[in-house]
């Protein structure tokens, strides 16, 4: 989830414990983006790993100090409860916890004492939708209704913002519940959810002595598989050649070895491949990532064969795969 979402969220649920109060929603509010300041640990988490992104920040131990030193610092600047600051507090970051771990990104809830992580796959780490409405909704709490309108008005919003995101949070799971069952039906692996609520990707992924073989459909909540299934092999290592490729499929084998190296993020999520050739018979193969995707463009490696048999050529980009899987 993204910053603005994991604030508005926490603002929303601090709301439904102590109703409009201003200094304890602030304490909430702040507490649910909190642990995303681990951001600015970056320069020492190779030498701490548990200071990475995703770390102590992001389990039940960091949020509980946040809250307990929340809860001292807090009535220092705006009267209060320390119990009820660090009550908020304490349920602003678990929101934070919560809300990262619906998503495909793992969070480890029990660190230091363990490495278990949280992950539910029904949501995408940064979903544009939710991230619009969350921008906008601070725009319309705290600059066109504050002080503006009247207090009905407000709270009418602020109800409106909280059956949005149950009704929102509940279509997520459902879908991934019913897409989970279907997933193992098909043979497949694993669940990759998309930008649409409705929309979900079923990939499996296998590693056959040296070439990985991928195999995805698109499935659509209520509908079924409506894209697919789709398959795509090629080696980790490029094989021996010379020259241009003659095929997609040579494209393919020769490109996705160097598709891994270029592109972290090709190495690291689930992902498929295609290739193209030009009129002038140029030969070019591109290698989607199946999670990092948006508006319908995906996190890819295009590598162009020339065709005199020149070095292929790299370049990293979002692009927008044939197959409407995102």
């Amino acid at each position: 989830m993204d910053l603005f979402t994991h604030v508005l969220v926490a603002y929303l649920v601090t709301f439904g414990i102590v109703g409009f109060q201003p200094s304890y929603l602030a304490a909430g509010a702040l507490a649910g983006g909190l642990p995303d300041a681990d951001a600015l640990f970056f320069p020492i988490a190779r030498r701490f790993p548990i200071l990475r992104h995703h770390g102590i920040t992001h389990s039940l131990t960091g949020v509980t100090i946040v809250a307990v030193v929340g809860a001292i610092v807090a009535p220092m600047l705006a009267p209060g409860s320390p119990y009820i600051y660090f009550l908020v507090m304490e349920v602003g970051g678990c929101a934070h916890i919560l809300q990262d771990g619906f998503t495909n990104f793992a969070v480890p809830p029990l660190l230091p004492f363990s490495n278990k992580p949280l992950h539910l796959d029904a949501d995408r780490a940064i979903n544009f939708l939710t991230m619009a409405i969350s921008i906008a909704s601070f725009y319309l709490l705290l600059g066109v209704e504050r002080n503006h309108v009247p207090f009905a008005w407000y709270l009418l919003t602020v109800y409106g913002l909280m059956a949005f995101f149950g009704a929102y949070f509940a279509i997520r799971l459902a879908g991934r519940y019913v897409v989970g069952r279907r997933m193992k039906d098909g043979g497949y692996s694993a669940v990759v959810p998309t930008g649409n609520p409705l929309n979900w990707v079923m990939l499996s992924e296998e590693n056959l002595g040296g070439r990985v073989r991928t195999r995805w459909a698109r499935y659509a909540f209520g509908r079924g598989i409506v894209d697919g299934p789709y398959t795509v092999e090629a080696p980790i290592e490029p094989p021996p050649h010379a020259g241009a490729p003659h095929s997609a499929e040579e494209a393919l084998d020769w490109s996705y070895g160097l598709a891994r190296r270029k592109s972290e993020v090709i190495e690291s999520t689930y992902h498929f491949g295609e290739a193209f050739v030009s009129a002038a018979g140029e030969w070019s193969a591109v290698w989607y990532s199946l999670e990092f995707t948006a508006f319908g463009r995906a996190s890819a490696v295009r590598v162009r064969f020339p065709p005199g048999g020149e070095s292929p050529v790299l370049k990293t980009a979002f692009y927008r795969p044939t197959h409407p899987a995102f």
